[in-house]
């Protein structure tokens, strides 16, 4: 029976590039939260897509001599291949060009302005198109060469001064969004964001401009078709549009049983939209907010963001091919805290890669494996009476009998390397509790035959929790552990409370060795530029 809906979101990304680590990072920790919760009993949602509408759109597509729609099609490819690459599970892919999601922005704002919550006026001040942000000249910097630009990308802004714009009432809904704030402590994550939008609230609001007028690569608003819906009052409705929002047909009830969201996973560049923008607007149309937005850190190298513009971002392939899809997603969900700026390196992730996976995860499972192989004929062997007070009572148990309330209690709080590392702590225990047991040595006499037994059933079974533990970080690895120990479909497991209690691993089951999960790598043998 299903706990209920778990749903959550990344951002719908932009597609004036492709895929990049960054935007890898915080889908592939959507779907480590995706498929835990299917693991944990949840009915999940998992809603990503691009954000395909604004002037930076078009002016990209021009550039290239596309028009917007096409430009725009030949982008969807590069963010499914590279989602389907990473394995990513997630259950919506909205492209806010779609017709349902025009019909979603155009319910929402109807209602909006049915409320009086949205009157038209004129716009002074200054835009940049790369951020798709309006600033007031103060909020503004200057560049070496005296420049205005963007305090965010850097980039020079436009004047914007004259345009007839539709805006939407969000002066009014400050010491609302305060007050929100103080009763829902953890709407915003890290604490660090909060404190940020807190003070960004108290210094005041001003109208937010919901349209533009001088181009139609946009959503037509429902009560004023001369103006098109302003990208960040189009997208972030793509949130509702994933989940059924205003679909009477197939999708019926389907938006009123998942609405609020848990979490929307976002970087820390853009929570004041989803921290400000996002709940006002939801207020203002009188819907429940979404539990968390939980705005994680930046990727660092020697210190800066990786970027296109500074010729230090990687594309995920460029990982997968040296170390694995498997062990490119642990990477950053074990290593990288997620809410802090996390520094990466090539160094750092063979290092990570060699201590966690080659030398712990992979040879446990490579020496048990085989050791099955050598004294039990590659079957899990069947532990005799007199020695089952070995599998009832040991260390592994132990560990293994409190490590699902720690786990469980991580992934609740999306704190990815404490989970992870709750998982290394039992393979760390076991390969001790091997050179502890030393069957080898038992293999040699007749007399401790039953031990041996129950040493190489504990490994194995250890190894068998382990793998479901592991699987919403390495769904690929955990699969073949399953297959080589003669299992079922370990994503096909909807309970892993029950499927992790002790000694469930039937005897009999043949044990297949097979190549080593994790060749061990040497950095100086890897020709990749991360700097």
């Amino acid at each position: 029976m299903s706990k209920g809906t778990y749903s959550f979101t990344t951002p719908i990304y932009y597609v004036n590039a492709a895929p990049h680590l960054g935007t890898a990072y915080t889908t592939i920790a959507a779907d480590t939260v995706a498929r835990y919760q299917r693991m944990n009993g949840y009915d999940v949602a998992f809603v990503t897509g691009m954000d395909e509408h604004g002037q930076k759109v078009a002016d990209t597509a021009a550039a290239k001599g596309m028009t917007p729609q096409d430009w725009c099609d030949s982008m969807e490819p590069a963010f499914r291949d590279a989602w389907d690459m990473l394995g990513i599970t997630y259950t919506d892919f909205v492209r806010t060009t779609e017709p349902r999601h025009a019909k979603s922005v155009q319910k929402f704002w109807q209602e909006l302005y049915d409320k009086g919550w949205c009157y038209k006026g004129s716009y002074e001040g200054w835009y940049c198109v790369h951020e798709e942000t309006y600033y007031a000249e103060s909020d503004l910097e200057k560049n070496d060469e005296g420049q205005l630009v963007c305090p965010d990308c850097k980039r020079p802004v436009q004047k914007a001064g004259g345009e007839e714009n539709w805006f939407f009432k969000l002066s009014e809904f400050g010491d609302k969004l305060l007050a929100f704030y103080e009763e829902n402590p953890d709407f915003i994550r890290p604490e660090t964001r909060k404190n940020e939008i807190v003070s960004f609230v108290k210094s005041g609001l001003k109208d937010l401009s919901i349209s533009r007028s001088t181009f139609d690569w946009g959503v037509p608003l429902p009560f004023d078709e001369g103006h098109v819906a302003y990208v960040w009052a189009d997208a972030l409705l793509a949130y509702l549009t994933g989940i059924g929002y205003g679909d009477e047909g197939e999708r019926a009830g389907e938006f009123d049983a998942r609405w609020p969201m848990q979490y929307h996973f976002v970087g820390k560049d853009i929570t004041r939209f989803h921290c400000v923008i996002w709940p006002a607007m939801l207020m203002a149309a009188g819907m429940p907010i979404t539990h968390t937005v939980f705005g994680h850190g930046f990727l660092l190298t020697k210190g800066e963001k990786m970027s296109k513009s500074k010729g230090n971002a990687l594309k995920p392939a460029d990982l997968c091919r040296v170390f694995g899809v498997d062990a490119y997603r642990y990477y950053f969900m074990s290593d990288v805290q997620f809410g802090a700026d996390g520094s990466i390196s090539l160094e750092r992730m063979v290092q990570v890669y060699n201590a966690d996976l080659a030398n712990t995860w992979g040879n446990l499972c490579s020496r048990v494996f085989n050791m099955t192989k050598k004294y039990f004929d590659g079957q899990v062997p069947e532990v005799p009476a007199s020695a089952a007070a070995l599998v009832e009572a040991n260390p592994l148990r132990e560990i293994s009998d409190e490590l699902y309330a720690e786990y469980d209690r991580a992934l609740g709080d999306v704190d990815f390397t404490a989970a992870a590392a709750a998982v290394q702590k039992l393979a760390g225990r076991v390969n001790l509790y091997v050179e502890e047991s030393a069957p080898w040595n038992l293999a040699k006499n007749e007399e401790t035959a039953d031990q041996l037994a129950a040493v190489i059933y504990n490994a194995l079974e250890a190894i068998r929790i382990i793998a479901l533990y592991m699987a919403p970080f390495m769904p690929n690895t955990s699969a073949e552990v399953f297959r080589r120990l003669s299992l079922g479909d370990v994503a096909a497991v909807d309970d892993i409370e029950a499927a992790t209690a002790w000694g469930q691993l039937p005897a009999g089951n043949a044990v297949e060795i097979g190549d080593p999960l994790f060749p061990r790598l040497d950095t100086d043998a890897i020709d990749l530029d991360m700097e």
